[in-house]
């Protein structure tokens, strides 16, 4: 799995971040999310934090889930 982080931009100081298999071609049930981050770097700090727990449970062999399988709430 190749997980990656996206930061977009959704208006007057709202940043969005996730994190999801960069081989994903739908973009729409990440592993991870934050919104209404006040800043680029907000977000992306929030994001590269998370990414570095994923990473660790993923080397001990946990499953990781997706959003939806978890809260069963679409993103």
């Amino acid at each position: 799995m190749n997980l990656r982080v996206r930061v977009v931009h959704c208006g007057d100081r709202r940043w969005y971040a996730d994190i999801d298999d960069a081989d994903d071609p739908q973009p729409d049930d990440p592993f991870w999310y934050v919104d209404n981050c006040r800043s680029q770097p907000q977000a992306l700090e929030s994001a590269c934090a998370e990414l570095r727990l994923l990473a660790g449970r993923m080397v001990r062999g946990d499953e990781i889930n997706r959003v939806l399988e978890v809260t069963g709430v679409p993103v």
